[in-house]
């Protein structure tokens, strides 16, 4: 199985849980509705990866998003993931109502930096992806619909998850297509002062 790196140990998540729709001005720029209930899907394991892939059978979409790892009940560990999309695949799936996985769930369709211990309050913390020197993409917990003690509380209705477990709370605006070559950076803040962070070159 894949892992993560916590501080100075290495931990297999059994699942990364994925929360879709949760910044306003990201679901305005792809034309989606506001949804009732908090939107949730998941990538295996083995969605996990060290490299950015440009391509993946298409074109790959880029989002950057604070992410969490749970243990004990609680998310103890806060990095930055980028979740990888299939957005041609994905918007026809979704014309014909049909599920996500394939255009979400397959190999590669995650990567993350390293994961440091929470050791600030959540509402402090925010993030930013560059691509080649540029930002393209900014948030913080502030501009989420479901803040992650939502978040765990929404997913406690439906799911058990296990320790290691990554929680993806979604993207800000700013999303868009990987091009061979770019070369990303996606950082966490808190308090405006830097976390953690990772830079891919897209292959």
């Amino acid at each position: 199985m894949n892992t993560i790196v916590i501080g100075d140990r290495f931990v297999r998540p059994s699942k990364i849980v994925c929360i879709g729709r949760n910044y306003v001005e990201h679901i305005a720029e792809l034309g989606n509705e506001i949804a009732d209930e908090m939107v949730v899907f998941f990538k295996p394991n083995s969605a996990i990866s060290r490299e950015l892939n440009a391509v993946h059978g298409e074109p790959l979409s880029y989002e950057g998003e604070l992410s969490f790892v749970y243990e004990g009940g609680r998310f103890v560990a806060v990095g930055f993931g980028l979740d990888l999309t299939k957005r041609e695949l994905q918007s026809r799936l979704k014309q014909k109502s049909l599920p996500w996985e394939r255009a979400k769930a397959f190999d590669g369709a995650a990567t993350f930096s390293n994961f440091v211990v929470l050791e600030h309050e959540m509402d402090s913390l925010s993030m930013t992806l560059e691509i080649n020197g540029a930002i393209v993409q900014s948030g913080n917990i502030g501009l989420m619909m479901y803040k992650p003690g939502d978040i765990l509380t929404g997913l406690a209705e439906f799911v058990s998850l296990t320790d290691g477990d990554i929680v993806m709370t979604g993207t800000p605006k700013g999303v868009g297509i990987i091009q061979l070559g770019d070369e990303f950076k996606g950082s966490v803040y808190a308090h405006g002062e830097l976390l953690t962070c990772a830079t891919w070159k897209a292959k």
